[in-house]
């Protein structure tokens, strides 16, 4: 996939209030951890995670959205009017109908011939999404969308500690560990055909997806179908075979990223990763060959937002001077299934 005439005009966010440290997720699991002879301190050792953020409870996350989305507005020349696509991305949703997305949009007040959808894709959807609008605009059938998302890590992350209290056994400990590290935000993505502004930058060169759906049952999350138990929403993680999978997948698409644009490794100035953990940072920059220098992370203290991860990472990393006009930058995204998509900028 090439472009020539796809721009990001703005990247807005929003952060979750309310601040989850570690070792407050530890006091709760006391029990399990004196039952498995597990010391303090291994949630944080393990994933390299000191905090994440939750929502107020009963925060609806089409407000999350809005507030993202106002924010990109504001640093951007586009007009609500002007957004002739609205796509919400998150994993989480307020509801199987009507569209997340129609909420938003509403609020956001986007053109009354706009299309407004969500689509999901595990932790690339906001990703897929940039996507779809950078499609439609390659093609001329608009001049700017916006793509958003929220994510919420509180409901999940209760009812899986309510369960590993009851279980208490070493497997449930394990496959619950990466549901501990997620974190809560929001985010909004503008993209444009360049024309609203007389200088465009953060120009989509390209990207390239490759996929290994082999994998797909390693990560799962979803309603729980046994009727004999009282959990609502399971997660489950291998998060030794996610790792080890996903990286040779990673590696992969790098491979085939770096052929699709005619990038040279050295040439990559800058790279935002999904933001897993430290684990998963560290293999894969080493996978790749790419310095630590090259990459800014947000997972010590974010943790894992979901599809909010990479897009919110980079709005940071370019609010405090990381990216660079000129700088070519690589957004490095990976999922559950697993897919794996690359998009590279000339920022």
């Amino acid at each position: 996939m090439k472009y020539s005439r796809v721009f990001l005009e703005a990247i807005g966010y929003e952060l979750a209030p309310i601040v989850v440290t570690s070792s407050e997720l530890e006091e709760q699991l006391t029990p399990i951890y004196k039952t498995l002879h597990i010391p303090l301190g291994q949630l944080e050792a393990l994933t390299g995670i000191i905090e994440r953020r939750w929502w107020e409870p009963g925060y609806r996350l089409s407000d999350g959205a809005i507030a993202a989305a106002r924010k990109a507005l504001l640093k951007s020349a586009v007009q609500p009017d002007d957004l002739e696509v609205l796509i919400y991305a998150g994993v989480c949703r307020e509801g199987f109908e009507p569209a997340t997305a129609c909420r938003v949009a509403h609020y956001v007040g986007v053109n009354p011939a706009a299309a407004v959808y969500d689509i999901s894709n595990a932790c690339l959807g906001v990703l897929n999404g940039i996507l779809e609008i950078a499609n439609r605009i390659e093609l001329g059938q608009i001049r700017a969308g916006m793509v958003v998302s929220c994510e919420t890590a509180r409901e999940i992350m209760k009812t899986t500690i309510e369960r590993m209290l009851q279980m208490r056994d070493m497997e449930s400990f394990k496959l619950s560990l990466a549901t501990l590290t997620g974190g809560s935000g929001a985010v909004a993505i503008i993209l444009s055909d360049g024309s609203f502004n007389p200088n465009p930058r953060r120009r989509l060169i390209g990207g390239v997806m490759q996929t290994a759906p082999q994998f797909h049952d390693l990560c799962r999350w979803g309603v729980d179908t046994d009727p004999s138990t009282p959990w609502w929403q399971i997660m489950t993680t291998d998060s030794v075979a996610v790792l080890q999978n996903g990286v040779e997948l990673g590696r992969r698409t790098w491979q085939a990223f770096l052929q699709e644009l005619s990038w040279r490794p050295e040439q990559v100035d800058k790279v935002i990763c999904h933001q897993v953990g430290s684990a998963h940072r560290d293999t894969i920059l080493h996978a790749l060959n790419l310095a630590d220098d090259k990459d800014f992370s947000t997972h010590q203290y974010l943790g894992n937002i979901g599809t909010v991860s990479l897009p919110l990472t980079a709005g940071l990393a370019e609010d405090r001077d990381f990216l660079q006009p000129g700088d070519r930058v690589g957004f490095l995204g990976i999922g559950s299934g697993l897919n794996c998509l690359m998009l590279g900028w000339e920022w």
